[in-house]
């Protein structure tokens, strides 16, 4: 499998840039927040808080190292040599870490716990892929923490609305007896199929088939791109940090009977992954960012109310910089990486888990929030 950034010879900001906020007005830039501002700490809840099956968030076991993989996967895009030199301008607290790793799985689904995310997302690329091969590792990983698996369907070679449908029914059977299968109760107890690049096809009349075994959603903030599907999503958290209006979207899906889950993040930046990218990034302003976003997303609904779902981009998206996975306050010195220090006052180690303790009191909040 090739492991270029993404998927494809355009990047996803690129990608997404273009496509993603259709629909949407953005009330400002792609770096209206990028300041030097601090902040208000989050208060962090009890660490066995309950988690919540409407917050998901997207999730990526495409990582190897020579441990577990034979060799390094991902990590040395951009023609870069791990440990110490990662495809990244983060690094993390786990080191250039195995996705098959389960002592590192294990851990992530520790902080995904204390981060409140009750469905994570798994980044997947068709049938016997890397990604399937691992399905099974993090999905006995998940349950163990009680926390769910859906699945993001990724634009692997030759893929077609039919071949969608197909690999829906294999996911469903082959992963639907696992405790750890989400299932929304809410929708008549199917899981979630979230399709990266969803516009890359045109006609999606094939996933009609498949409707009662999964809630297949389409990526794009257009609502004219929605034939066919069960529902709608972002991913995209640059446009997202425009706070754009997406009370049209939420009332048009509660219209028509479709999921909502605007996507957002606490950053992007892939600069290093995608050497000579010119294209902007969006600065975390030590946690403002994020909490600008999730304020925004709770109040975006129609009438201010909060949407169906929301998803975050990302746990361990490191190549674009949207990760909320812990990254070490003492990175390797081979390269200059940037650490969560000042994310919410806090410094050092106790700034490496500042995203997870703020995704778990917004989530908190969101729960709360009327819908």
């Amino acid at each position: 499998m090739p492991t270029p950034h993404r998927r494809s010879s355009t990047t996803r900001r690129t990608f997404l840039a273009g496509t993603a906020a259709a629909g949407a007005a953005a009330a400002f830039g792609a770096n209206a927040w990028a300041s030097s501002g601090t902040s208000a700490a989050p208060q962090p809840a009890a660490a066995a808080a309950a988690l919540t099956t409407n917050v998901h968030i997207f999730y990526y076991p495409w990582y190897g190292s020579p441990k577990v993989n034979g060799s390094y996967r991902h990590w040395p895009q951009g023609n870069l040599v791990p440990p110490n030199g990662i495809s990244s301008n983060f690094y993390p607290k786990l080191g250039a870490y195995d996705s098959g790793d389960k002592t590192a799985v294990n851990q992530h689904m520790t902080w995904l716990r204390q981060a409140g995310t009750g469905v994570l997302v798994t980044s997947w690329w068709g049938r016997g892929s890397y990604e399937d091969k691992l399905v099974r590792t993090v999905m006995d990983a998940a349950n163990a923490a009680g926390i769910k698996v859906a699945f993001h369907i990724e634009p692997y070679s030759n893929r077609t609305a039919a071949s969608v449908a197909d690999d829906v029914r294999y996911i469903n059977t082959t992963y639907g007896s696992h405790p750890a299968y989400y299932r929304d109760a809410a929708h008549g107890n199917r899981n979630a199929f979230y399709i990266f690049e969803s516009l890359r096809i045109a006609d999606w009349s094939a996933i009609e088939s498949v409707k009662s075994l999964g809630i297949v959603l389409t990526q794009t903030g257009d609502t004219s791109k929605t034939a066919h599907f069960s529902g709608m999503y972002t991913y995209d958290g640059i446009a997202a940090a425009s706070l754009p209006d997406w009370s049209g979207i939420d009332r048009f899906c509660r219209a028509n009977n479709l999921v909502w889950s605007p996507s957002i993040g606490p950053g992007y930046i892939d600069d290093r992954a995608v050497p000579g990218n010119t294209t902007p990034t969006v600065d975390r302003a030590n946690g403002s960012t994020y909490d600008k976003v999730w304020q925004h997303t709770i109040t975006s609904g129609d009438a201010g109310k909060a949407p169906t779902w929301v998803s975050i981009t990302s746990f361990n998206e490191w190549h674009e910089g949207s990760q909320i996975e812990p990254a070490t306050a003492t990175p390797p010195t081979t390269l200059p990486y940037q650490t969560y220090n000042g994310a919410y006052g806090k410094t050092g180690g106790a700034a490496e888990n500042a995203y997870l303790d703020s995704t778990q009191s917004w989530v908190q909040k969101y729960v709360a929030a009327p819908r």
